[in-house]
């Protein structure tokens, strides 16, 4: 059982009107329970979104974190982590596409991604060309994503239907299907590939909240959806001599 000691002073109105899914403070939590990444890292945060994870990788974690998003905007980024008093030299707001990197080689000490790398990470090369050249010798990959607890493409629940599309749940996968991906890489030495046990908590927090995507998403969670659905952990080390 997750107690989520660091996540929990998260939970204002301020915070949980700007997740755009299922809580991501509390998933990332999880993923870094028992982390290998020391005090003061350089981290790439890829897939930032409106920098909820950025912030508290920093106020959590004292990390020095690049907030990386292609669709939010760095300046209201930058605004929201001033307001609650971080600096350019502790976080950095850029926008950026996940497949077209652009960081020094070798510069980061650590990525994390909490629920967008099932959108670019699908290709078995994407690790080895796109991502693990920006990443120290030794350095870490902490992604999280949602999945499938079994991937069920061929025969897809009613229930999932109610919400979205056969096209929109193709980027949706169980733990199996991500081994495969990941342990194709050269660079990179697999630790865990789990499913998370945050699931069902996640969700609530989301469904709590009151916008269009919350009212899409909430036909198929009422209907069952979610028994299908899990969310899977990905942990990775940079191989040294990669």
């Amino acid at each position: 059982m997750i107690l989520y000691t660091k996540s929990r002073k998260y939970e204002t109105s301020e915070f949980m009107t700007k997740i755009m899914g299922p809580n991501p403070i509390k998933i990332l939590e999880e993923l870094l329970l028992n982390h290998q990444i020391p005090v003061g890292s350089l981290v790439c945060d890829l897939g930032c979104g409106q920098g909820l994870t950025s912030l508290f990788l920093v106020k959590e974690y004292n990390f020095n974190v690049w907030a990386a998003d292609l669709w939010s905007n760095p300046e209201e980024n930058r605004h929201f982590f001033e307001e609650h008093g971080l600096s350019d030299q502790k976080i950095h707001p850029v926008k950026m596409d996940a497949l077209h990197l652009n960081f020094e080689k070798d510069f980061f000490d650590a990525v994390v991604s909490i629920d967008s790398y099932h959108y670019f990470g699908h290709d078995p090369k994407y690790l080895d060309e796109k991502l693990l050249p920006f990443l120290k010798p030794g350095g870490y990959v902490y992604i999280a994503i949602p999945g499938m607890k079994k991937d069920c493409h061929q025969n897809l629940p009613k229930a999932l239907l109610l919400s979205w599309t056969p096209e929109q749940l193709d980027t949706i996968h169980d733990t199996i299907y991500w081994e495969n991906i990941v342990h194709q890489s050269r660079s990179a030495e697999v630790i865990s590939v789990h499913e998370m046990e945050s699931n069902e908590e996640v969700w609530a927090d989301w469904l709590k909240q009151n916008n269009p995507y919350v009212i899409e998403d909430r036909a198929s969670m009422n209907a069952g959806g979610g028994k299908y659905m899990n969310f899977v952990a990905m942990i990775l080390r940079k191989r040294v001599n990669s």
